[in-house]
């Protein structure tokens, strides 16, 4: 196979070759993509073993096999990949397929077909000597994988679409700054930058042959700047919860305190998980390669605590719903099924604000399940399309945007409620209904707490007002 048809062929791997699950990393933050196993012989890089295969190659060109009955042969080669060693006319030849290349079985073999005039196939399109690697590719599993990425890429788009707009409606407005919607603003910030630099990756690394074999410092700053925003996400969304949990559970909360903790937690806690990374990675040669794209040794060092912030979010999603029980059945006459709605609207409302949609993404199937396929189709719509998710529920369905931007465009008659009367202290309301469930709440409150910041407390639960 010649050096055009090689790159060509390889190039098609890499633009359709996709991880089983692309995209974080989720608890082991792999970067969800194959591209490309980092395969050493001893220290060698892939370029010197392709060099030293060819080296070996022409040396043993000079064995030429004995030939007492006078049979034509086609001359040893290397292809470019692999050495087809000498093959009589009218024979097929096979050899293992390259290991180092993704998407091929090494366990599979290549094959080459020797003519009856003694020279080797050439493929019609190009005129080259050409060795069939198809065989060595599972064509079912490149066509799942075809469709994840795809899936990928238009859920990372439209997710980023949603979320801009989102930032855009954030910031325009200023009546919607309270410290719930700082966060909001610094999550929605962290996804949109996420989602932007994951399109940037695919298309300027995943795809560019030339990117991955020279490993410029350009693209391996990228792969550190898309863990960076990656790690800092799940951050941000253990921010959401731990501020709404803290709300909960503290009588008084000096919110003037709070942010400079969730921005170092937020912005400051990765960047230092990150240096600690990157220098670990870079201290070893055999982790440096090909743009840092293949999973590292060392990726524990962003997947631990990413995990245990997540684990975090769980606890903090059960003690949010507990307390949210009892307040319903101290308060107002509320019938069980009725409060037991009103907790499953609370709990699906915060799973995609808190990402605990990714604490079953760890659990794949091995590869060639059955349920393969449906796990990897569900785990990219789940993670590309995260954004689009929070953007509606905590931006275009909620009260008090909606109560903004009908302050300021009347004549739009966005929303013929009445303006949202309660301040935004707490976590962002969502309300569709008439039913003021946030007064339910206060009532039952005021019974047990008077001196409490009731404000922040009724605006907390005041997620449940929801009809989904």
């Amino acid at each position: 196979m010649n050096e055009l048809t090689q790159k060509a062929a390889f190039k098609r791997l890499l633009q359709t070759a996709v991880c089983k699950n692309a995209h974080l990393m989720h608890c082991n933050l792999c970067i969800d993509i194959s591209i490309m196993e980092t395969y050493l012989e001893g220290d060698l890089t892939l370029e010197q073993i392709i060099t030293n295969r060819r080296a070996k190659c022409e040396d043993a060109k000079d064995f030429i096999p004995a030939n007492d009955t006078g049979e034509v042969y086609c001359p040893r080669e290397f292809d470019g990949w692999s050495c087809v060693n000498w093959t009589a006319a009218g024979q097929v030849a096979h050899f293992p397929c390259p290991y180092f290349i993704l998407g091929f079985d090494p366990k599979r073999f290549g094959q080459r077909t020797c003519l009856m005039d003694g020279s080797w196939f050439r493929h019609p399109d190009s005129n080259k000597t050409w060795s069939n690697y198809t065989t060595c590719v599972d064509l079912e599993d490149l066509e799942l994988r075809k469709q994840v990425n795809l899936i990928y890429k238009t859920g990372y788009s439209i997710s980023l679409a949603a979320l801009i707009i989102s930032l855009f409606i954030f910031f325009y407005f200023k009546s919607l700054s309270c410290t719930r919607i700082q966060i909001h603003k610094n999550l929605f910030l962290s996804l949109t930058i996420n989602n932007c630099l994951w399109l940037i990756w695919y298309e300027a690394v995943v795809d560019n042959l030339p990117v991955l074999m020279t490993n410029g410092l350009g693209c391996q700053a990228l792969h550190l700047l898309v863990q960076y925003f990656l790690v800092a996400t799940y951050f941000w969304m253990f921010c959401e919860g731990l501020y709404l949990h803290t709300l909960l559970v503290v009588t008084f909360l000096t919110e003037s305190r709070v942010m400079p903790l969730l921005y170092f937690i937020g912005w400051g806690v990765p960047a230092i998980l990150v240096v600690i990374y990157a220098a670990l990675r870079s201290s070893l040669r055999e982790e440096r390669f090909h743009c840092w794209i293949h999973e590292s040794l060392y990726s524990w060092t962003l997947s631990g605590p990413v995990c245990i912030s997540m684990l975090a979010n769980l606890v903090f999603l059960i003690n949010i719903v507990r307390l949210l029980l009892t307040k319903l059945h101290t308060g107002q006459p509320v019938s069980p099924k009725a409060s037991t709605r009103k907790a499953v609207r609370a709990t699906f409302i915060l799973i995609p604000l808190l990402g605990l949609q990714y604490i079953l993404m760890p659990f794949r199937p091995q590869q060639g399940a059955a349920w393969e396929p449906a796990y990897q189709i569900i785990s990219a719509v789940v993670t590309s399309y995260q954004g689009l998710c929070v953007a509606s529920l905590f931006c275009f369905f909620n009260g008090e945007v909606l109560a903004a931007i009908k302050k300021k465009w009347p004549q739009c008659h966005l929303n013929k409620q009445k303006p949202w009367p309660y301040s935004c202290s707490g976590i962002t309301t969502l309300s569709f209904s008439r039913a003021s469930f946030v007064q339910e709440m206060a009532t039952a409150d005021s019974r047990q707490h008077r001196h409490v910041n009731s404000n922040a407390f009724d605006s907390s639960v005041g997620v449940n007002n929801v009809e989904l």
